[in-house]
């Protein structure tokens, strides 16, 4: 597979007859569902998931998405979907690069970049990173250097 960067996190996906929609092709709401998916999945492997979030009083919210729509996904498609950690400063923000790839035929359809803030989940209110988002999104960000 050609991804944008090395060493990406990936899940694999396909497309359903519920993700159609009435031009024929994956709607864009769900390609928005897709990258939540994917990040979640990338921060339970790094050990921060929900139990984890809410016993910290922290979670990351997304407060930007650009999306760029490159190609359109098909009824029982099969993708990959990419993501990595590209930026963060350590205190309130960080930003993933999400690349999705039908495999079939080597087309990017998506490339995207979410900005999440750090918040504390109690008040909703942008709060520091914890030691432990420090630690688990430190590694991915070592992961992605290597």
């Amino acid at each position: 597979m050609s991804w944008d960067l090395a060493t990406p996190f990936v899940i694999d996906l396909r497309v359903g007859a519920e993700d159609i929609d009435g031009l024929g092709h994956a709607n864009n709401a769900v390609y928005v569902t897709w990258l939540e998916r994917c990040a979640w999945r990338h921060s339970q492997r790094l050990g921060l998931d929900l139990a984890e979030y809410r016993r910290l009083d922290r979670a990351m919210a997304v407060v930007r998405h650009e999306i760029d729509y490159l190609a359109s996904a098909y009824e029982d498609d099969e993708l990959q979907l990419a993501t990595w950690i590209i930026d963060w400063d350590q205190r309130l923000k960080m930003t993933r690069h999400f690349q999705l790839v039908r495999p079939r035929d080597g087309i990017t359809l998506l490339r995207a970049r979410t900005t999440f803030v750090c918040i504390e989940l109690s008040t909703g209110k942008p709060k520091r990173m914890p030691q432990e988002f420090l630690e688990g999104y430190g590694q991915a960000l070592l992961e992605k250097q290597a």
